[in-house]
C-alpha cells in the first residue's frame, strides 16, 4: 500500500506528476507507475492535462483512535490497510481460539467475497468493510435466521446516518437503497455446530464506488454519496454497527429470529410481489409472503405455501409485464 502518495493525494486537490516527484523524491515517470498501482487498488484517480491528478472528494482514512475510544469497552478493534478477506481473517483467528469478540476492519480488500463465493468489489478508503468475531454458547440451529437479524441491524445504521425511509432489505441479505443494492451481510460459522460455535460476520456498505470498480459489479447498484450527495462517515458508521450487532447478538441465542421478526418485516422490500426464486433443482416462481420465525422464505405458489431457506436458494423480484415484452428494467435485475 503506497501510503506516501495517499498522503499527497488524500486532499482531493490537483498535484502536477513534477509537484509529486519533488515531494516523493522520484522521477515522473515513477509517479505514473504508482499512480497505475493506486488505481489497480480500486482508488479512483482523475488524470487532466496541464492539472495533474487528485482524488476527486480526498481520501478519509478509518479513525482508528476514534473507533478505539468508542469501542474498547466493548471488544478490540483492527484496522488493516490491505488484506485479502476480512472474514476468511477473522475466521483464522477465531480457529487459533482469539479473544472473541473481535472486530477488523480493512481500507481495501483484494479478494473480498459475498453470498455464494461471489467477488465482492473492495476498492480502497471508500466503501466500510469489517467483520465482527463472536462466540456463541449454543449451537448453528438455535441461529436460525441471524443473518437476517444483522440485515436489520445494518438497514436502521443506515437510516440513522441519513438514508431514512429508502433502506429496505431483500431476503436473505442485501441491503437495499431503492430498489438497488447499497450492502451486503456474509456470515460465516465453524466449530462445534451442536454445542457452540463462532460466528464470522461480514458486512460491506458502497461509501463511494468510483468508475473502474462500478464497471466490475454485474447488477444495479447504488452508494451512500449518490443518493446523498456527501460523504459517507465510514467511522461512525461502522461504530453503529459495532454497538448495534453486540446489543443485538447477546440477547439473539434467548431471543432468536422471533424477536426480530417484525423489525425485518418493516424493511422487507419484496412482500407481496412476484418474485423468481433460484434452486439447485431450478426457478421457482411466486409471490413473496415474508419469512416465518426461522427466517425462512414464505413463497406462494399457485396457491399453496412453499418455504426456503436461505443457504439453499436465492431471491429477485419478477415484473411480468416487463417480461411478456422481452426483458426486465436494469432496476429489477
Amino acid at each position: 500500500m503506497d501510503t506516501e502518495l495517499i498522503a499527497q493525494l488524500k486532499d482531493g486537490e490537483f498535484h502536477s506528476g513534477e509537484a509529486l516527484g519533488k515531494a516523493l523524491d522520484i522521477s515522473r515517470a515513477a509517479v505514473w507507475k504508482r499512480i497505475e498501482r493506486l488505481a489497480a487498488l480500486g482508488v479512483d484517480v482523475e488524470r487532466v492535462r496541464g492539472k495533474g491528478y487528485r482524488v476527486p472528494g480526498g481520501i478519509a482514512l478509518l479513525d482508528y483512535a476514534r473507533l478505539n475510544d468508542q469501542l474498547s469497552g466493548s471488544f478490540p478493534v483492527e484496522v488493516v490497510l490491505s488484506t485479502g478477506s476480512t472474514n476468511e481473517d477473522v475466521v483464522a483467528l477465531l480457529r487459533d481460539r482469539q479473544q472473541a469478540p473481535l472486530a477488523l476492519l480493512a481500507e481495501h480488500q483484494s479478494a473480498g467475497r459475498g453470498r455464494r463465493g461471489r467477488a465482492w468489489s473492495s476498492p480502497f478508503a471508500t466503501n466500510l468493510y469489517l467483520t465482527l468475531g463472536w462466540r456463541f454458547g449454543v449451537g448453528a440451529p438455535r441461529l436460525e435466521g441471524l443473518s437476517l437479524a444483522v440485515g436489520v441491524v445494518v438497514a436502521q445504521a443506515l437510516q440513522a446516518a441519513g438514508l431514512g425511509g429508502a433502506v429496505s432489505l431483500k431476503w436473505p441479505n442485501d441491503i437495499w437503497v431503492a430498489g438497488r443494492k447499497i450492502g451486503g451481510v456474509l456470515i460465516e460459522l465453524s466449530g462445534d455446530l451442536e454445542e457452540a460455535c463462532t460466528a464470522a460476520i461480514g458486512i460491506g456498505i458502497n461509501g463511494r464506488l468510483g468508475t473502474t470498480s462500478a464497471a466490475e459489479i454485474d447488477q444495479p447498484w447504488t452508494d451512500f454519496y449518490r443518493e446523498t450527495g456527501r460523504t459517507m462517515d465510514r467511522t461512525e458508521l461502522a461504530i453503529e454497527l459495532l454497538l448495534g450487532l453486540a446489543r443485538m447478538l447477546k440477547m439473539f441465542p434467548a431471543q432468536g429470529f422471533a424477536g426480530w421478526r417484525e423489525r425485518w418485516a418493516e424493511f422487507d422490500a419484496l412482500a407481496g410481489r412476484p418474485v423468481s426464486v433460484s434452486t439447485a433443482a431450478g426457478s421457482i416462481q411466486g409471490v413473496a409472503e415474508g419469512v416465518d420465525g426461522s427466517g425462512a422464505l414464505r413463497l406462494r405458489v399457485d396457491g399453496e405455501l412453499r418455504i426456503f431457506h436461505g443457504g439453499e436458494a436465492s431471491l429477485r423480484p419478477r415484473d411480468p409485464v416487463a417480461e411478456q415484452a422481452g426483458g426486465l428494467p436494469d432496476a429489477l435485475y
